[in-house]
């Protein structure tokens, strides 16, 4: 595991893709607990990325820690970029306001356009930043966090994102083209605002765009 940042109160790591999120054998906890050499270490996950997806995610280091960071999470002080790959040609920017609801049974998460149990808003902003080979390169900033939620709402714009197989048939032979690229926070203890930023990996179809 890549350690980005560690102290007593919490860890920002980069998270390989195909590895899940949660405190289970293989999940991301258990895999720095390997890397720190302590199989008793004391980690808490306060957001999730999906198990496709790879990128920073950051942890907590104790019980108060964790609860801190959870808080920012919920008042939308903790900050969540992404990178993405998407099929065709986005506009500039703009907002995506969309209800979703969660199918359990597929594990897959639909744009509804009625509420009702279980119907949740979902909000994130992107800008382009690149257009080439039929592929625009986007950057997110995610304003709520639901489940597949980049995946779902560009899917049904008929956008999907490079590499999907969930929302839709892949036409290439590679990774979901979707990176945690920037994490910004107040430490939980300190209250120092924090910023990490790391670089999708050096592959298809991140190679294709110039302007990362």
């Amino acid at each position: 595991m890549e350690i980005v940042y560690m102290d007593e109160a919490l860890i920002v790591c980069v998270k390989p893709a195909g590895a899940l999120s949660t405190d289970e054998p293989g999940g991301v906890p258990d895999l720095l607990r390997e890397s720190l050499g302590d199989p008793h270490a004391e980690l808490r996950t306060v957001h999730r990325l999906d198990r496709v997806v790879g990128g920073l995610m950051a942890l907590g280091r104790s019980a108060e820690a964790a609860s801190e960071l959870s808080r920012q999470i919920r008042e939308g002080s903790f900050e969540k970029e992404y990178l993405a790959v998407v099929r065709g040609e986005t506009a500039d920017g703009g907002e995506m306001v969309d209800l979703l609801v969660r199918d359990r049974a597929r594990k897959m998460t639909f744009v509804t356009g009625e509420s009702g149990k279980g119907v949740q808003e979902a909000r994130l902003r992107f800008e382009t930043l690149e257009r080439a080979q039929g592929m625009s390169l986007v950057r997110i900033r995610l304003l709520t966090g639901r489940t597949h939620q980049i995946r779902c709402q560009f899917a049904h714009r008929g956008m999907p994102l490079v590499g999907e197989r969930k929302y839709c048939q892949a036409q290439e032979d590679c990774a979901l083209a979707l990176w945690s690229c920037r994490l910004a926070f107040r430490h939980p203890v300190t209250a120092e605002k924090l910023e990490f930023l790391r670089s999708p990996p050096e592959c298809f179809p991140w190679t294709s765009m110039k302007k990362l």
